[in-house]
């Protein structure tokens, strides 16, 4: 069965009244007034526009058929729910609220979402927004670290965590995870060798090497994005960034996080250094202890 014939099958069966709301096929030129591009992601495009339906201006991400289909096969007979699935099940002030799935009349996947109206993490590590940051960094990482402990509570590993896929109010008062578009659930079955899927620079070793993993990939991940929040600079910096970036996060050292900012509290630093260790064990051992440390840290602390 084809990625369309689910989606239709899940469409037509059941009576469920919320998922009949969620499933839908789109005409999504018609239903949607495109306002301007966002981000682009390695298996879709995302969208802001006006929801000609409601009136209400959100975020639609638009699925590539082929790519998400190869990704998909690699967990036939497992039983893995469908990103819209997981997406639609996440409902945290840290997390992007998506609001319905379903396939548009091409037959591409496709999710609506809240439309989170500022900048990416991305966008302010890239420009180095030093100004729109200042005194909000240790803000953004407990929010960030809040919302990954919610996904992980929820039993899943997001296989994603990167600056890409953090958005912020305008304000930079509040920043949400998005993109479950690699989201697996955190069980045996999928935590097993092979799945070597995710963003090259944030990538855990164990990930690059094709060993078994589980949520401590997200917690390296989130630890390299909180280091170039606190920096502007990568780890392990090189002109490389396809899958080779990733063979050096465990074949050479990080530079120290204290090298670009001696002014760093020394407990904050520490945390973030031991997030990214190469070997799981060595790491933080969940978002959870991560949490309690980050929490105790000084008020006076700044990021």
């Amino acid at each position: 069965m084809g990625l369309l014939d689910k989606f239709k099958g899940l469409m037509s069966g059941g009576g469920n009244k919320s998922a009949s709301r969620r499933r839908r096929v789109t005409d999504i030129e018609a239903r949607f007034e495109r306002l301007r591009s966002a981000v682009s992601g390695t298996m879709s495009n995302f969208i802001v526009a006006r929801d000609r339906d409601s009136d209400i201006i959100v975020g639609v991400k638009l699925c590539d058929i082929e790519k998400v289909q190869f990704f998909e096969s690699r967990f036939k007979g497992m039983n893995k729910p469908s990103e819209g699935e997981i997406a639609t099940s996440m409902h945290h002030k840290f997390v992007v609220e998506t609001t319905e799935y379903g396939v548009s009349t091409k037959g591409a996947p496709y999710l609506v979402m809240e439309f989170v109206d500022g900048p990416g993490l991305q966008t302010l590590i890239h420009n180095r927004e030093a100004g729109l940051l200042a005194g909000k960094r240790m803000m953004l990482i407990g929010q960030m670290a809040e919302a990954l402990r919610y996904v992980h509570a929820s039993g899943y590993i997001h296989r994603d965590i990167c600056p890409r896929n953090f958005m912020c109010k305008a304000d930079i008062s509040v920043i949400k995870l998005i993109d479950f578009g690699l989201t697996v659930p955190a069980t045996k079955d999928f935590m097993a060798p092979g799945n070597r899927t995710g963003t090259p620079l944030y990538m855990a070793p164990e990930v690059v090497r094709r060993r078994s993993t589980d949520h401590r990939v997200d917690i390296f991940s989130f630890g390299v994005t909180c280091y170039q929040l606190l920096t502007f600079e990568h780890p392990w910096p090189g002109s490389e960034t396809n899958g080779l970036a990733a063979l050096n996060h465990d074949t050479a050292s990080a530079t120290d996080i204290f090298h670009h900012r001696p002014d760093l509290n020394k407990q904050l630093g520490a945390l973030i250094m031991q997030s990214i260790r190469a070997k799981p064990e060595e790491r933080i051992g969940s978002m959870d202890a991560f949490l309690k440390i980050f929490q105790a840290l000084p008020a006076e602390t700044h990021g």
